[in-house]
């Protein structure tokens, strides 16, 4: 399965680091291949590196002006010309998605995938790893969306929310399966 990670490039602190880590050495031990932004630092240097570690393969999509921080030796690494580029993508050549920790490029990303299953443009699973309660307010937040008539398809039906890397991956291989 190739799987979609989207999560900052920024160097963390350990609680973000570790279940990301975690994550990666599942996925990559599980023969997965990791779809991410391309970078060679921060987390998603974290989450490539134990994806490679597991034994994972590595497709990395990076966008122009970030291309001097991609990774050198990836399996596959696409160069694109512009973000809305880039998150295409990212969608394209993945079978399933997990959102983790991020700021607004994160977020951006994050929205538009949930945005576009909204809409019926793709019917992958997305996870989002509620790693330490960081997305408690999204959370609640997308709650509130779905309680209020915002969404026109159940929550459960746009995205699950897990608390740790085995659920997580658990679900988008379950996901997958019954398709």
């Amino acid at each position: 399965m190739n799987i979609c990670v989207i999560l900052s490039a920024a160097d963390l602190d350990e609680r973000y680091t570790a279940p990301a880590r975690e994550f990666a050495r599942l996925l990559g031990k599980a023969g997965h291949t990791l779809v991410w932004g391309g970078s060679d630092t921060g987390l998603m240097k974290v989450v490539a590196d134990g994806v490679e570690e597991a034994g994972g393969r590595l497709v990395g999509v990076s966008v122009d002006f970030l291309a001097h921080k991609a990774r050198p030796h990836a399996d596959e690494m696409v160069v694109t010309a512009d973000l809305a580029a880039r998150k295409a993508l990212l969608l394209a050549k993945s079978d399933a998605i997990v959102i983790m920790v991020g700021g607004t490029g994160t977020l951006d990303e994050a929205t538009e995938i949930l945005e576009l299953k909204k809409h019926g443009r793709h019917g992958k699973p997305v996870v989002l790893l509620n790693t330490a309660g960081f997305y408690d307010g999204l959370k609640t937040q997308l709650r509130r969306m779905n309680e209020e008539g915002f969404l026109p398809l159940p929550l459960t039906d746009l995205v699950f929310f897990a608390d740790d890397a085995q659920t997580a991956l658990a679900h988008l291989e379950e996901n997958i399966r019954a398709r």
